[in-house]
């Protein structure tokens, strides 16, 4: 029986998300990938109109089996120690896109991402931002351009009210970590 796939799970603030994202933890479980979950500082510990951070976090360990990692110190051994085989951060924020494209390492998701890419391995990106087609566009685009990212395809979740808002598809989160490990971007990026 072949090993699992070792997954690191980050998870930044972009609270709406949050459900589609559990769905996509649990899915990606099902698919047997051994999750290992990092969560952002605002992700951890911010109680929002979508609920508490405690449920939340108590529902990461109870589909994960696992204490996330929550600060730097716990997130700098992941590239050395080679403790994933591919990182995915869902959601990912326009806030956390900028630190990525800018090299900027301030928490725990950050940190992961850093480390991880020390040895060369594939990162995933399932973007939300409700400045992804403004603000958050350049961003994007950089880490398009960069080797070991890949994106869940993602659309404009309302372009009436939200026209520069830009969504992933978590339901495409496990088909687009199987594509990332197999070294290619899962098409179409647009969904």
């Amino acid at each position: 029986m072949p090993e699992p796939i070792k997954l690191g799970f980050a998870v930044t603030g972009s609270f709406c998300t949050f459900q589609p994202m559990l769905r996509s933890m649990e899915a990606c479980r099902e698919q047997g990938f051994d999750i290992f979950p990092i969560l952002s500082p605002a992700a951890a510990g911010t109680d929002t109109r979508f609920g508490k951070a405690a449920d939340f976090l108590e529902k990461i360990r109870q589909i994960s089996g696992r204490e996330p990692i929550l600060d730097i110190p716990g997130a700098e051994p992941i590239g050395p120690k080679k403790m994933f085989d591919i990182l995915l951060a869902a959601p990912c924020t326009g806030n956390t896109l900028a630190k990525l494209a800018c090299g900027i390492t301030d928490n725990a998701v950050t940190m992961a991402v850093k480390s991880h890419l020390r040895g060369q391995r594939p990162v995933v990106l399932a973007i939300s931002t409700n400045d992804a087609l403004s603000g958050s566009a350049a961003n994007i685009g950089k880490l398009l351009n960069r080797r070991h990212y890949y994106f869940v395809p993602f659309r404009q979740d309302d372009p009436v009210k939200k026209p520069t808002s830009l969504v992933a598809d978590f339901s495409q989160i496990p088909q687009t970590l199987f594509a990332a490990l197999e070294g290619r971007q899962l098409q179409p990026l647009l969904a």
